[in-house]
């Protein structure tokens, strides 16, 4: 991993049309049945593309399935080509183009074809798994045997940043029909693509285990430049273990150790640290049904005034960063540092005084085993609850296993939550699901109508085409968000990678973490 630019979102106005190959740079192909291990925490459930849209998945998926199109290493500025070897988006930013390279072929050495593209899409959009919603309203379409079109009803700037996602992996048609595969919520494929391959990327799947462990095999049918290592097995492994394998050689690279754990690696190892896309935040349901406090928009006043930012970012460590807004800093459309709130203790004295609670006790839900790039969220949620105490505000901290806590968020009965949000794809259009009406509002009882000017700027910048525009609309969003809305971004904790010395080509990625293909051997 290199250190990553805060970096702003290029999308291309105007048509877009490029023609450069994918790849991710140079490596030594494998040789002598070269094995890398990777440790990390696994947050993972399925193989399938389709369904998939876990971090480790992500993960897996960009390793096994290639994308029509991807980004070079870390740098999320300019979606490049992949499967597609050039793409155009229309001037209104509705239909987007996409000429498909030859020679491609799949792991069991047939050719990937148009038909499979269009199949692969469709499947994910009408699947209607976990990241369907990423091609909502897109028609998928062959023009010919070459030529793909998406096409949406309204302006969709974003659509050449959501393709490099691995859901969008292009599966194999014939043997994923064969197997089960249909673009219905009929579809049986799962149990099979979580077995193996039916994608074109350099690895294939040797075994797949959700809780233990993953074995990846190089493709030896793969079309483009051979991977480094012959095998690659992907662990699943508490912070502090990883920090000891890494140590002692039983691994290679570590994925998730916080700020302290990286601190003191011995010269053999190298740690590349930078703040990861990752925004861990507070929300407040507006529910009434689920507590009259937080639905009190002067509640929520007082707790964004409240709480210690500084004391905040002293925990998470060396790396992190505070979030101004929901958006992370690597994004266009992220507010700068200099807008980030600071505590104030007395403003939120009065706060609470102006919501007429005398008082108040909240019930703070997150998942007690989670970690966030090697951060505990326990620590976070003790300095929230005694920085609250100060405002005399009393937080009962509610700690649950994480498929508890998880359930309670997305069916709405949390009355305060910590909680994290990581991109979908590397572009501010994936956090219009904080509004009013949206996935994420709806949790929280947030219903469309409850904030109208805030709705209509998030309409604006979900359509709006030019760089300026849009980071300005996005901006716009932020600030009436902060202003009104039910969430209290605090940081983005540090991305710490530590690799033997004799890993190269390692750059971190906000949506995938590491692309495996681009590690090679000194």
């Amino acid at each position: 991993m290199t250190p990553r630019t805060h970096l702003t979102a290029l999308l291309l106005a105007s048509a877009l049309a490029l023609t450069a190959c994918s790849g991710g740079g140079s490596r030594t192909p494998a040789a002598g049945g070269r094995t890398l291990v990777i440790d990390t925490s696994f947050d993972l459930k399925t193989a399938d593309p389709g369904r998939m849209y876990e971090a480790t998945g992500l993960f897996i998926g960009k390793a096994v399935y290639d994308t029509l199109l991807t980004f070079e290493g870390g740098d999320v500025t300019k979606p490049v080509p992949a499967l597609a070897k050039s793409f155009k988006l229309s001037d209104d930013g509705k239909v987007l183009t996409l000429k498909l390279r030859s020679g491609a072929k799949f792991s069991d050495g047939s050719p990937l074809t148009a038909d499979d593209v269009v199949f692969s899409l469709t499947r994910l959009r009408d699947m209607k798994g976990n990241p369907s919603f990423l091609l909502d309203g897109v028609q998928v379409a062959k023009s010919d045997d070459s030529t793909i079109t998406l096409t949406s009803k309204k302006p969709n700037p974003a659509l050449p940043y959501i393709l490099p996602n691995p859901v969008l992996g292009i599966l194999n048609s014939k043997v994923a029909k064969k197997h089960g595969a249909t673009t219905d919520a009929k579809d049986k494929a799962e149990q099979y693509l979580n077995s193996a391959s039916a994608g074109s990327g350099p690895y294939v799947i040797d075994s797949f285990n959700v809780s233990n462990q993953v074995v990846l095999r190089a493709n030896k049918k793969y079309y483009g430049s051979p991977p480094a290592y012959d095998k690659v097995v992907i662990r699943n492994v508490e912070a502090a273990t990883q920090k000891l394998n890494v140590q002692r050689g039983d691994s290679q690279v570590a994925l998730n150790l916080s700020g302290d754990q990286a601190k003191s690696m011995p010269g053999s190892l190298r740690v590349t640290r930078t703040a990861s896309a990752n925004v861990i935040f507070l929300l407040a349901t507006r529910n009434k049904a689920i507590s009259k406090t937080t639905s009190n928009p002067k509640f929520v006043e007082a707790v964004r005034k409240g709480v210690d930012y500084k004391g905040l970012l002293e925990l998470a460590g060396q790396g992190s960063v505070q979030a101004p807004g929901i958006i992370p800093s690597q994004l266009l459309g992220a507010l700068p540092p200099e807008q980030a709130p600071q505590r104030d203790v007395a403003g939120a004295k009065a706060a609470l005084a102006a919501s007429g609670l005398k008082n108040p006790t909240v019930k703070l839900e997150y998942p007690s085993e989670l970690t966030v790039n090697g951060l505990s969220l326990k620590p976070l949620a003790e300095r929230v609850q005694a920085n609250l105490k100060e405002v005399g505000i009393t937080v009962d901290l509610a700690p649950a296993p994480l498929s508890t806590a998880a359930d309670n968020y997305r069916n709405g009965k949390e009355e305060m939550g910590l909680w994290y949000w990581g991109p979908d794809h590397p572009d501010p259009s994936g956090y219009l699901v904080f509004l009013p009406g949206k996935l994420v509002g709806l949790r929280l009882g947030w219903k469309t109508g409850a904030d109208k000017k805030l709705e209509a700027a998030g309409e604006k910048a979900a359509t709006v085409i030019g760089d300026d525009a849009r980071k300005k609309a996005y901006a716009d969003v932020q600030n009436k968000l902060n202003a009104s809305g039910p969430y209290v971004p605090l940081l983005q904790p540090s991305q710490n990678i530590v690799t033997a010395t004799s890993v190269t080509g390692l750059k971190y990625h906000p949506v995938w973490t590491v692309d495996i293909a681009d590690l090679g051997v000194k």
